[in-house]
């Protein structure tokens, strides 16, 4: 059992254990720090709501939900916890796995598509001094389409999912739901070719599609910003050219993003190649690379809100007054 097996090797590891402990941590710790700063920023706003900022709270709230309800449930059975669910229960589960793990995916993305428009708008933000406070209604639109689409994807796996035992072992693995049965969920499709369809259109749509798009917004963002100061250095400015008012800022902003989606990119290629390799290879290597797989499904969730401490002021401002804090205490 290949997937017992990669379990125990963690488990009786302590250096695997600890940065197993370590990095589910982070992510739970990191991503609500987001939440709650940014967050308690967005409500004491008193004119337009930055749109930059609730798309890091989502994202951010996708992460701790992926970390919450996937990765510190894996950290707990790796604990020698044996816990098994009901048939009724692996299908609502295995279908929450799939759809904030596969919603997680295009948040992610969505901060580099607004990022990219932002540079590309050509006439400033309409600002209304006594409009409706709160978010744009374009920016609540694609937040619900996101949630929404992708919980219609996961119907699926609130279907073709069943309960094991502890000598169960999974003959299917997806990236946006599993590298192992936990809780004695396993996938139960009707035929090997219905579950390997069902997982190749997820790796096309959840990881091949967002990751093309990820590279064609960042490499938008760079070309433009390099247009527009190569613009103001020559001294000429297009009717049309996009307005950007604050390059260093935008500059800064660019990096951390661009920083972020490397993270991603390489996270979640490293997941791909090892789940794929146990669905349509399974050699000699697979143990390892189930291994690997197990770390860098962490690995984005844990250290994106370190990258959005790094360029965000009111993120980096409370992080520097915690340690401070911390220091004058045990100093």
């Amino acid at each position: 059992m290949i997937d017992a097996v990669v379990s125990q090797q963690i488990s009786s590891s302590p250096l695997y254990f600890a940065l197993y402990v370590i990095l589910v941590m982070l992510g739970n710790v990191g991503n609500t720090t987001v939440i709650a700063v940014v967050g308690e920023s967005l409500l004491r706003e008193t004119g337009a709501v930055r749109s930059s900022d609730v798309i890091l709270v989502n994202m951010a709230f996708s992460n701790l939900m992926v970390s919450l309800v996937r990765n510190t449930v894996v950290m707990v059975s790796d604990l020698g916890a044996e816990i098994f669910l009901s048939r009724d229960m692996c299908h609502l589960m295995m279908g929450i796995w799939v759809w904030l793990r596969s919603a997680n995916v295009w948040s992610t993305f969505f901060l580099s598509a607004f990022h990219f428009q932002t540079l590309r708008r050509v006439a400033p933000p309409v600002i209304t001094l006594h409009g409706p406070r709160g978010p744009p209604g374009s920016l609540i639109l694609g937040f619900v389409l996101v949630w929404s689409l992708n919980l219609i994807y996961a119907i699926p796996a609130f279907i073709f999912s069943n309960n094991g035992d502890e000598n169960s072992t999974e003959t299917l693995m997806l990236v946006s739901s599993t590298t192992r049965p936990l809780m004695g969920c396993i996938w139960d499709f009707p035929s090997a070719y219905s579950g390997l369809a069902f997982a190749t259109s997820s790796m096309v749509i959840h990881e091949s599609l967002p990751i093309c798009l990820m590279n064609i917004t960042n490499l938008g963002s760079l070309l433009t910003l390099y247009a527009h100061g190569h613009s103001r250095n020559a001294g000429t400015k297009s009717q049309d050219a996009p307005v950007v008012t604050r390059i260093p800022a935008e500059r800064r902003a660019a990096k951390v993003i661009l920083t972020l989606n490397v993270l991603f990119i390489s996270s979640w290629g490293t997941n791909v190649i090892s789940v794929n390799y146990f669905n349509y290879n399974r050699g000699s290597s697979t143990e390892f690379l189930l291994i690997i797989a197990r770390f860098a499904n962490m690995s984005f969730i844990a250290f994106s809100p370190l990258v959005l401490a790094v360029g965000h002021r009111k993120l980096r401002a409370f992080i520097t007054s915690v340690l401070s804090r911390i220091i004058s205490v045990f100093g």
